[in-house]
């Protein structure tokens, strides 16, 4: 399987340089070079058609093929079939070939997109009719001069010329539990299939392969990074805990008590704390993080939450001082515009042992910064700091525990895909009490009423956001931007202090614009999406987003929820005259629906898994065969299989798992991971 493709009979210099430029170089890359589509040929009656809709028929020649040349090298040729009664015209277009293989009285099979209105045939082949004709047509990617044609041949060569050295590489045990199909026919299958259901089996055995074999590189670096990062097992009082969280001034959610005994058993475990908090907006994951940094100061060690604006820092920090109020607890904050003085007292005593925990922005990893005892780093939004950024916070202790935290809810799928060497905790509920925030879509000639409801919430004494896509005007798109948005809103309301901030203000500027805001100096903040994650406005009641649907329904999701953290009802704008059927699903979808996890489930099936986190950042793996979004529970089975099969001694020991373990040593799986 590992000779070079030149081996095969037809695979001249020519194709073998084409090969190389589509990646494939050995056999192996050519046999699972899959088709990436199929067209499904199955015989269907011409009154199930719909206008414009690829099919296929069968049917009589009626009448002698015409040809006609125009142009160079360029032909048409038009025969007319009896379909179910009816005439039709099918039309192949440089195909001069055809004239001398359709006769008067042929029957025939013939596949193409169907005019209905004019009963034209266009851009299809045309067969014998065979009871063996194949249904599934597959479709390959090429490149150059390689056509599908030779590259289907050169696939079958190498399945008659090597296809008996391809072993299976899943264990009986497997292959009999789920009555999967065995390998090389699997493979045989995905580009010759037989018929339908022999093509759903051989699909089914290579999606599960696939990621099986995806999942158990992730618990092969898991395990090696328990085993390698020995951790501290802390040992604290549990009824102090409780006692803390008893005189909370609010009852905990049964989600937020299931998260804490999952944190506090990472605590206590000998192996270093890796796991991923996910909640809503709100759903009081600060809550959870407090608790944990509790009792790792009871245990004997220092915690430090970083989070990514000094705002958000000095909203922490006030936040966590009223909390620890009566413990005792040493609270203290770093950012970078922390005056000289107060900045070396603080690192002083953070290095003497004399601070608990410590608040602060990407401060917290420069130089200078050191700990007496580090056991806890929490980092709120984690996708914020780069991996590098959050390693080097982790390696300013032995060893620590560490919780990332996230307000975007991440579906299922793509938390076990992208965060497959962490654990992950979820806060599925909400605080009881807390009011659901009223979203609206309106299109923007209702402009003006937007406005005058803006002007009745100013009233009541509350604030707004109005959050745009773009920071000036574009000529490639027509999109509002939030300079023009703020010089109208500040002529439109008269006496009302308006705000704007975006990406390219000077840092001071944007911190200054916060803070006006967060004490109410200014009533409405014209924003782009730098608000996102930001500062806690409780009094703040509206958000109105511009064109809102350039934006995902996660994003869309996150802004919304800058609103309703106080008593009064909250209420989000959606201003959108969406031109798609997407973007009116978004706009619907979202006025449908507060709930953040199945927001980013509809999310993840309009957009696509590389498009929800960004494509460049996402981490994600490419799959060849498995769909993250239409495979989940075979993940999920993948999963479970894979956890159980690191942790048996079978899986190191037996012959039957050999080959296993040889397919994942060739990838890597012993020795790195792509995963921070």
């Amino acid at each position: 399987m590992k000779q070079s493709v030149s081996a095969l009979h037809g695979a001249g210099p020519r194709a073998v340089e084409q090969l190389q430029q589509m990646g494939i170089v050995t056999v192996e890359d050519l046999i699972e070079h899959f088709p990436f589509r199929y067209e499904d040929h199955a015989i269907r009656p011409l009154n199930e058609v719909q206008h414009d809709e690829r099919v296929t028929v069968q049917g009589k020649v009626y009448s002698e093929p015409e040809l006609r040349f125009f142009g160079k090298k360029k032909s048409r040729l038009t025969v007319r079939v009896f379909v179910d009664g009816l005439l039709v015209q099918a039309v192949f277009f440089n195909q001069p070939y055809l004239k001398k293989q359709i006769q008067l009285g042929d029957h025939l099979v013939f596949s193409g997109k169907l005019d209905r209105n004019r009963m034209v045939m266009t851009g299809g082949t045309v067969k014998p009719q065979s009871p063996n004709s194949d249904r599934l047509e597959p479709v390959y990617s090429v490149k150059g001069d390689m056509k599908v044609r030779q590259l289907r041949k050169l696939i079958d060569q190498a399945f008659s010329s090597f296809g008996s050295s391809i072993e299976e590489i899943l264990p009986a045990q497997l292959l009999d539990t789920y009555k999967l199909a065995g390998r090389k026919q699997a493979l045989y299958h995905l580009h010759f299939p037989t018929d339908l259901n022999s093509f759903r089996q051989a699909k089914r055995r290579m999606i599960y392969e696939e990621l099986l074999l995806f999942q158990l590189k992730m618990q092969l670096f898991r395990k090696q990074q328990r085993e390698g990062d020995k951790g501290n097992g802390k040992s604290f009082n549990q009824s102090v805990v409780n006692e803390f969280v008893q005189e909370l001034p609010f009852p905990l959610t049964a989600a937020q008590d299931k998260v804490l005994k999952e944190v506090f058993q990472d605590l206590q475990s000998p192996y270093r704390m890796n796991r991923l908090l996910q909640g809503d907006v709100g759903s009081g994951k600060t809550v959870v993080a407090a608790i944990a940094l509790y009792a790792n100061v009871l245990a004997g060690y220092q915690g430090a939450l970083m989070v990514p604006t000094e705002i958000l820092a000095e909203q922490h920090t006030e936040s966590l001082k009223k909390l620890f109020e009566h413990t005792g607890l040493k609270i203290a904050h770093i950012s970078g515009s922390s005056r000289a003085r107060e900045k070396r007292e603080t690192l002083e005593s953070l290095q003497k042992g004399d601070v608990d925990i410590i608040i602060g922005t990407h401060a917290l990893i420069q130089e200078g910064v050191e700990f007496s005892n580090l056991g806890l780093v929490i980092t709120d939004e984690q996708h914020r700091f780069g991996v590098q950024q959050r390693r080097v916070l982790r390696e300013k202790g032995i060893q620590p525990d560490v919780l990332f935290m996230t307000a975007t809810p991440i579906p299922r799928t793509l938390a076990i895909s992208a965060f497959g060497d962490m654990d992950v905790s979820t806060i599925d509920e909400m605080p009881a009490g807390r009011k659901a925030i009223k979203t609206h879509w309106a299109k923007h000639d209702k402009l003006p009423r937007v406005i005058d409801f803006m002007k009745k919430e100013i009233q009541k004494g509350h604030q707004v956001y109005v959050i745009c896509p773009l920071i000036e005007e574009s000529e490639q798109l027509d999109v509002q931007n939030a300079i023009d948005v703020h010089f109208q809103l500040d002529q439109a309301l008269p006496g009302v202090s308006v705000g704007l901030m975006h990406g390219r203000l000077p840092h001071d500027e944007k911190e200054q614009v916060m803070l006006s805001f967060a004490e109410n100096e200014s009533q409405v903040l014209v924003s782009t999406t730098v608000v996102e994650v930001g500062v806690n406005v409780p009094n703040a009641t509206l958000m109105v987003i511009y064109d809102a649907d350039r934006f995902g329904l996660s994003q869309l999701h996150q802004l919304r929820g800058r609103v309703g953290r106080g008593d009064a009802q909250a209420f989000c704008v959606l201003l959108a005259d969406p031109k798609t059927d997407v973007g009116k699903e978004r706009m619907s979808i979202m006025t449908e629906t507060n709930d953040g996890f199945e927001l980013s489930q509809r999310d993840l099936e309009l957009r696509g898994p590389g498009d929800f986190f960004g494509v460049k950042q996402s981490g994600l793996p490419e799959f060849k065969v498995a769909d993250l979004i239409e495979d989940y529970r075979v993940l999920e089975v993948a999963r479970q299989d894979a956890a159980k099969l690191v942790q048996s001694s079978a899986f190191w020991t037996s012959e039957d798992y050999r080959n296993l373990r040889e397919t994942l040593q060739k990838q890597g799986a012993f020795r790195e991971s792509k995963f921070d």
